[in-house]
């Protein structure tokens, strides 16, 4: 799965050009001959109106549209003969309008006890003021009258669609300038296409890509409170601070990262506590939920369940869920095995690789990893290794996963039709190979700093922040002193200098 070189005749970009991709990047570069080929080299990049970011909404907006199409022939809630799973069009926000409570005007967590962290259930209560305040302006004739779960849905894949144009506007702006290309790996997303509307994802990737923008503007208190409030959304964007850690072990540059800290958990406790004082039983159903919760058929507790049904669990349990503290010393020696490659590498890892890594040693270790969950890595996909032919093969993955797990979920319905859980398994272990050889690639980059094609001389790491400041690195078993990206005797020294020191 790994791509010839940047380094190639004819796709390098010159020192300070802007990377385009159909000159860098050569799945893009053959692609681009169904349009005339490759943008010339004394082509404008930002002349006229069409500039980068307008030109990445714009595909991404088209990306949305498509993603609102194929969850088109589910949004009337009428799914019979299973057309939610024979359409693949399958969406957690059609049942949960009224599993929720949000039909009858319930509020959430007061009079029903929602599965979701506060701010996705204050995302989904505010959608139901909507839809309540277009069906009274329906009943005045103003408006067109329509079901209100219709509706409901309509105005959710319009809100989340709003904040998928914003993750992609941040992930280019976490690029930096020259890379702000790197985003169209998101903004023309296949899965994307299928998972933007599936939950309510695209409400914490909003708020975890524009933390990276905001730390990598030397804005480490606002990056604090933009990690804070999408752990109010989903638990996920708090895994920031790992690579965070890291890279203030390595740099001495603690400061930043206690303020930012300090900033997160002041953003999810002013959002958490109102409700968890005023309604402590339902804010508690989301933690409780998820301590109790099975193990999901995409993971590999389902597997070793599901092949050794005596070793875990008794074979007759439907659902098992694995001891906490299993997953918890899992996830840790994953965790472990990322701090030693961030703490021992030749040069400096760059922000974004370690966030990739880390959210992925999360899903590939979590019990619960429902097939959405994998969108979120995405745009940390972008910012760490944008090469499109290995994320197009792993988002392929992903997509069969989706497909491969309907057909076994329609087994409850009609198993004439239905996938085996062996056949889904061989699926699944296919996507989880596609990953790891993302991760395999994106540790060789680490390791071999002349392979990534984001570094270079004038900015080791377009997301670095503060850090990029640091007169020091510490390496395990070094000590102090070692030379940093930013102590060059003319700038900043790139990572494949310090890799040759």
């Amino acid at each position: 799965m790994s791509e010839p070189s940047t380094s190639q005749p004819g796709l390098a970009p010159s020192s300070g050009e802007v990377p385009l991709p159909s000159r860098t990047d050569p799945t893009v570069a053959r692609a681009s001959a169904l349009v005339g080929g490759p943008v010339g080299r004394y082509a404008g990049a930002y002349s006229g109106w069409w500039t980068p970011l307008r030109v990445l909404l714009a595909l991404a907006a088209l990306t949305l549209l498509l993603g609102y199409g194929e969850k088109l022939p589910c949004a009337d809630g009428q799914w019979v003969a299973s057309k939610q799973y024979t359409h693949a069009c399958y969406s957690d926000v059609i049942p949960l309008w009224g599993a929720e409570g949000l039909a009858s005007g319930a509020v959430p967590y007061r009079d029903h006890a929602v599965e979701y962290p506060v701010l996705t259930g204050g995302f989904m209560w505010f959608t139901g003021e909507l839809t309540r305040g277009w069906h009274s302006l329906a009943e005045n004739g103003t408006v067109p009258g329509q079901d209100q779960g219709v509706v409901f849905g309509v105005l959710t894949c319009l809100l989340l669609a709003l904040c998928g144009l914003f993750t992609v506007a941040a992930t280019a702006a976490a690029a930096g300038r020259r890379r702000q290309w790197d985003a169209a790996i998101l903004a023309v997303s296949p899965l994307l296409v299928f998972h933007a509307f599936s939950n309510w994802d695209l409400l914490a990737m909003a708020f975890v890509s524009a933390a990276l923008w905001a730390w990598a503007r030397n804005r480490p208190v606002a990056a604090g409170v933009l990690i804070g409030l999408g752990a109010a959304a989903k638990l996920y964007p708090a895994l920031l601070f790992v690579p965070l850690a890291l890279l203030a072990y390595r740099t001495r540059c603690w400061r930043p990262v206690l303020w930012a800290a300090t900033a997160a958990a002041g953003a999810w406790l002013a959002v958490n506590l109102p409700v968890a004082l005023a309604w402590t039983a339902g804010w508690k159903e989301f933690y409780a939920f998820s301590e109790s919760r099975p193990a999901e058929a995409s993971t590999f507790w389902a597997m070793l369940k599901h092949f050794y049904p005596h070793t875990f669990g008794s074979p007759a349990e439907a659902g098992w869920s694995p001891p906490g503290v299993a997953v918890a010393l899992v996830l840790l020696a994953a965790l472990g095995a990322i701090g030693w490659l961030a703490l021992t590498a030749p040069a400096r890892p760059r922000l974004a690789q370690l966030a990739f890594l880390t959210v992925t040693a999360f899903l590939l270790t979590t019990k619960v990893w429902s097939p959405q969950y994998s969108v979120w890595l995405v745009p940390l996909l972008a910012l760490a290794r944008p090469r499109w032919r290995s994320a197009l093969i792993w988002q392929a993955t992903e997509i069969a996963v989706w497909i491969a797990t309907l057909l076994w979920l329609l087994g409850g319905s009609d198993p004439n039709k239905a996938l085996t859980y062996e056949v889904l398994t061989w699926v699944l272990l296919l996507r989880d190979a596609a990953l790891l050889v993302l991760v395999a690639l994106i540790v060789r980059d680490i390791r071999r700093p002349e392979s990534d094609v984001v570094r270079s001389a004038e900015e080791p790491d377009p997301g670095a922040g503060l850090f990029a400041a640091a007169p020091a690195d510490r390496l395990l078993g070094r000590g102090r002193g070692h030379p940093s990206h930013s102590d060059g005797p003319d700038g900043p020294a790139s990572g494949v200098e310090l890799a040759r020191r």
